[in-house]
Protein backbone atom coordinates (compact mmCIF):
# COMPACT_ATOMS: atom_id res chain seq x y z
CA UNK A 1 0.00 0.00 0.00
CA UNK A 2 1.25 3.49 -0.93
CA UNK A 3 0.50 6.27 1.56
CA UNK A 4 0.61 10.04 1.22
CA UNK A 5 0.25 12.50 4.11
CA UNK A 6 -0.31 16.23 3.60
CA UNK A 7 -1.81 19.20 5.40
CA UNK A 8 -5.29 20.09 4.10
CA UNK A 9 -4.78 22.68 1.35
CA UNK A 10 -7.41 24.90 -0.28
CA UNK A 11 -7.87 24.07 -4.00
CA UNK A 12 -4.17 23.07 -4.18
CA UNK A 13 -1.97 23.03 -7.25
CA UNK A 14 -1.56 20.14 -9.69
CA UNK A 15 1.28 18.43 -7.81
CA UNK A 16 -0.93 17.86 -4.75
CA UNK A 17 -3.44 15.92 -6.85
CA UNK A 18 -0.63 14.04 -8.56
CA UNK A 19 0.36 12.74 -5.12
CA UNK A 20 -3.25 11.76 -4.38
CA UNK A 21 -3.51 9.88 -7.66
CA UNK A 22 -0.25 7.98 -7.06
CA UNK A 23 -1.11 6.82 -3.55
CA UNK A 24 -3.65 4.28 -2.29
CA UNK A 25 -4.42 6.02 0.99
CA UNK A 26 -4.22 9.75 1.68
CA UNK A 27 -4.22 11.33 5.14
CA UNK A 28 -4.91 14.99 5.87
CA UNK A 29 -2.54 15.87 8.68
CA UNK A 30 -4.12 18.54 10.89
CA UNK A 31 -2.78 18.28 14.50
CA UNK A 32 0.05 20.77 13.87
CA UNK A 33 0.30 24.53 14.27
CA UNK A 34 -1.50 26.56 11.63
CA UNK A 35 0.79 28.88 9.67
CA UNK A 36 -0.97 32.03 8.53
CA UNK A 37 -0.99 32.89 4.83
CA UNK A 38 0.09 29.46 3.66
CA UNK A 39 -1.93 27.23 1.35
CA UNK A 40 -4.54 26.10 3.85
CA UNK A 41 -6.87 29.09 3.55
CA UNK A 42 -5.96 30.45 0.11
CA UNK A 43 -4.60 29.75 -3.37
CA UNK A 44 -3.89 31.56 -6.62
CA UNK A 45 -5.84 32.00 -9.86
CA UNK A 46 -5.35 34.15 -12.95
CA UNK A 47 -6.12 37.84 -12.77
CA UNK A 48 -7.69 39.66 -15.68
CA UNK A 49 -5.04 41.75 -17.36
CA UNK A 50 -2.20 39.42 -16.43
CA UNK A 51 -0.64 38.07 -13.27
CA UNK A 52 -2.45 36.27 -10.49
CA UNK A 53 -4.63 36.92 -7.46
CA UNK A 54 -5.65 35.01 -4.34
CA UNK A 55 -8.96 33.31 -3.68
CA UNK A 56 -9.24 32.90 0.06
CA UNK A 57 -11.31 31.80 3.03
CA UNK A 58 -11.57 34.32 5.90
CA UNK A 59 -10.68 32.86 9.28
CA UNK A 60 -11.61 33.67 12.86
CA UNK A 61 -8.90 35.26 14.96
CA UNK A 62 -6.96 32.66 16.90
CA UNK A 63 -3.86 32.35 19.08
CA UNK A 64 -0.63 31.77 17.19
CA UNK A 65 -0.25 28.22 18.53
CA UNK A 66 -3.70 27.09 17.31
CA UNK A 67 -3.66 23.75 15.50
CA UNK A 68 -5.00 23.38 11.97
CA UNK A 69 -7.80 21.12 13.23
CA UNK A 70 -9.09 23.95 15.45
CA UNK A 71 -9.03 26.73 12.84
CA UNK A 72 -12.50 28.14 12.23
CA UNK A 73 -13.95 29.94 9.20
CA UNK A 74 -15.32 33.44 9.77
CA UNK A 75 -18.93 34.03 8.79
CA UNK A 76 -19.05 36.45 5.89
CA UNK A 77 -19.96 36.19 2.18
CA UNK A 78 -16.57 34.82 1.08
CA UNK A 79 -18.03 32.27 -1.36
CA UNK A 80 -19.77 35.03 -3.28
CA UNK A 81 -16.47 36.91 -3.53
CA UNK A 82 -14.72 33.85 -4.97
CA UNK A 83 -17.41 33.32 -7.60
CA UNK A 84 -17.11 37.00 -8.50
CA UNK A 85 -13.34 36.62 -8.93
CA UNK A 86 -13.85 33.59 -11.17
CA UNK A 87 -15.79 35.63 -13.73
CA UNK A 88 -12.40 36.73 -15.12
CA UNK A 89 -12.28 33.28 -16.75
CA UNK A 90 -15.76 33.41 -18.29
CA UNK A 91 -14.90 34.69 -21.78
CA UNK A 92 -11.65 32.79 -22.33
CA UNK A 93 -11.70 29.47 -20.46
CA UNK A 94 -13.13 26.57 -22.53
CA UNK A 95 -14.10 24.60 -19.39
CA UNK A 96 -15.50 27.50 -17.40
CA UNK A 97 -18.98 25.98 -17.01
CA UNK A 98 -17.72 22.55 -15.94
CA UNK A 99 -15.21 24.04 -13.49
CA UNK A 100 -17.80 26.35 -11.97
CA UNK A 101 -20.06 23.34 -11.36
CA UNK A 102 -17.20 21.54 -9.57
CA UNK A 103 -16.43 24.56 -7.39
CA UNK A 104 -20.11 25.09 -6.57
CA UNK A 105 -20.41 21.47 -5.44
CA UNK A 106 -17.12 21.62 -3.52
CA UNK A 107 -18.17 24.70 -1.55
CA UNK A 108 -21.64 23.36 -0.82
CA UNK A 109 -20.90 22.46 2.79
CA UNK A 110 -22.05 23.96 6.07
CA UNK A 111 -19.00 23.90 8.30
CA UNK A 112 -16.76 26.26 10.24
CA UNK A 113 -13.83 23.85 10.03
CA UNK A 114 -11.18 24.70 7.43
CA UNK A 115 -10.07 21.05 7.54
CA UNK A 116 -13.55 19.75 6.70
CA UNK A 117 -13.99 22.35 3.97
CA UNK A 118 -10.71 21.44 2.30
CA UNK A 119 -11.44 17.73 2.64
CA UNK A 120 -14.73 18.23 0.80
CA UNK A 121 -12.97 20.24 -1.92
CA UNK A 122 -10.40 17.50 -2.48
CA UNK A 123 -13.07 14.80 -2.66
CA UNK A 124 -15.18 16.70 -5.19
CA UNK A 125 -12.23 17.57 -7.45
CA UNK A 126 -11.01 13.97 -7.38
CA UNK A 127 -14.51 12.77 -8.20
CA UNK A 128 -14.60 15.11 -11.21
CA UNK A 129 -11.20 13.85 -12.40
CA UNK A 130 -12.15 10.18 -11.82
CA UNK A 131 -9.35 9.74 -9.28
CA UNK A 132 -9.91 7.21 -6.46
CA UNK A 133 -9.54 9.06 -3.17
CA UNK A 134 -9.41 6.96 0.00
CA UNK A 135 -8.91 9.77 2.47
CA UNK A 136 -8.82 10.31 6.21
CA UNK A 137 -8.50 13.26 8.58
CA UNK A 138 -5.75 12.35 11.02
CA UNK A 139 -7.29 14.04 14.07
CA UNK A 140 -10.43 11.91 13.61
CA UNK A 141 -8.72 8.55 13.02
CA UNK A 142 -8.02 7.70 16.68
CA UNK A 143 -4.78 6.17 15.46
CA UNK A 144 -2.30 5.35 18.22
CA UNK A 145 1.27 6.07 17.11
CA UNK A 146 4.69 6.19 18.75
CA UNK A 147 5.73 9.66 19.90
CA UNK A 148 7.89 11.16 17.10
CA UNK A 149 11.38 12.20 18.11
CA UNK A 150 12.11 14.10 14.89
CA UNK A 151 9.99 15.84 12.21
CA UNK A 152 10.44 13.00 9.70
CA UNK A 153 9.04 10.43 12.16
CA UNK A 154 5.45 11.64 12.07
CA UNK A 155 4.89 9.99 8.70
CA UNK A 156 6.99 6.97 9.64
CA UNK A 157 5.07 6.28 12.85
CA UNK A 158 1.72 6.78 11.13
CA UNK A 159 2.71 4.28 8.44
CA UNK A 160 3.91 1.78 11.04
CA UNK A 161 0.64 2.09 12.94
CA UNK A 162 -1.44 1.67 9.77
CA UNK A 163 0.36 -1.55 8.87
CA UNK A 164 0.72 -3.06 5.40
CA UNK A 165 2.45 0.11 4.08
CA UNK A 166 5.03 -0.59 1.38
CA UNK A 167 5.72 2.98 0.28
CA UNK A 168 5.47 6.41 1.82
CA UNK A 169 5.50 9.19 -0.79
CA UNK A 170 6.29 12.80 0.02
CA UNK A 171 6.68 16.02 -2.00
CA UNK A 172 10.31 16.80 -2.92
CA UNK A 173 10.59 19.45 -0.22
CA UNK A 174 11.13 16.65 2.29
CA UNK A 175 14.41 15.58 0.66
CA UNK A 176 16.32 17.86 3.02
CA UNK A 177 15.17 16.35 6.31
CA UNK A 178 13.75 12.85 5.77
CA UNK A 179 16.08 10.01 6.77
CA UNK A 180 15.67 7.11 4.32
CA UNK A 181 17.42 4.67 6.69
CA UNK A 182 14.65 5.00 9.27
CA UNK A 183 12.03 4.02 6.71
CA UNK A 184 14.07 1.20 5.20
CA UNK A 185 14.62 -0.33 8.64
CA UNK A 186 10.83 -0.34 9.08
CA UNK A 187 10.39 -2.06 5.70
CA UNK A 188 8.93 1.07 4.09
CA UNK A 189 10.22 2.51 0.83
CA UNK A 190 10.55 6.29 1.04
CA UNK A 191 9.98 8.14 -2.23
CA UNK A 192 9.72 11.78 -3.24
CA UNK A 193 7.40 12.70 -6.08
CA UNK A 194 8.63 15.55 -8.24
CA UNK A 195 5.81 16.76 -10.52
CA UNK A 196 6.80 17.96 -13.98
CA UNK A 197 4.65 21.01 -14.59
CA UNK A 198 4.32 21.68 -18.29
CA UNK A 199 2.76 24.92 -19.57
CA UNK A 200 -0.75 24.82 -21.03
CA UNK A 201 -2.69 27.49 -22.91
CA UNK A 202 -4.23 30.06 -20.56
CA UNK A 203 -5.80 31.89 -23.52
CA UNK A 204 -4.06 35.16 -22.77
CA UNK A 205 -1.27 37.22 -24.39
CA UNK A 206 0.78 37.27 -21.20
CA UNK A 207 3.49 34.91 -19.94
CA UNK A 208 2.32 31.55 -18.59
CA UNK A 209 1.61 31.63 -14.85
CA UNK A 210 2.75 28.33 -13.41
CA UNK A 211 1.88 26.61 -10.15
CA UNK A 212 -1.60 28.08 -9.87
CA UNK A 213 -4.55 26.38 -8.17
CA UNK A 214 -6.13 23.29 -9.72
CA UNK A 215 -8.98 25.71 -10.50
CA UNK A 216 -6.87 27.29 -13.24
CA UNK A 217 -5.86 23.88 -14.62
CA UNK A 218 -9.50 22.76 -14.81
CA UNK A 219 -10.55 25.97 -16.55
CA UNK A 220 -8.27 25.34 -19.54
CA UNK A 221 -7.93 21.56 -19.78
CA UNK A 222 -10.17 18.54 -20.23
CA UNK A 223 -10.27 15.79 -17.62
CA UNK A 224 -8.20 13.60 -19.95
CA UNK A 225 -5.55 16.29 -20.39
CA UNK A 226 -5.39 16.91 -16.64
CA UNK A 227 -4.90 13.22 -15.90
CA UNK A 228 -1.98 13.12 -18.34
CA UNK A 229 -0.46 16.04 -16.43
CA UNK A 230 -1.00 14.24 -13.13
CA UNK A 231 0.94 11.24 -14.45
CA UNK A 232 3.91 13.40 -15.45
CA UNK A 233 6.39 13.18 -12.58
CA UNK A 234 9.64 11.61 -11.46
CA UNK A 235 10.18 9.59 -8.30
CA UNK A 236 13.34 10.40 -6.36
Amino acid sequence: MKVGIMQPYFFPYLGYFSLIKYTDKFILFDPVQFIKHGWIERNRILKQGGGWMYIAVPLEKHPRETLIKDIQIREEPWKEKIFSQLTSYKKRAPYYKETLEVITKALDIQTKSITHLNHKILKVVCEYLDIPFESYIFSEMNLIIEQPRAPDEWALNICKSLGNVDEYVNPPGGLNFFNRDKYEKAGIKLLFQQPILTPYSQCQPFAFEEGLSIVDVMMFNSKEQINKMLDNYTLL
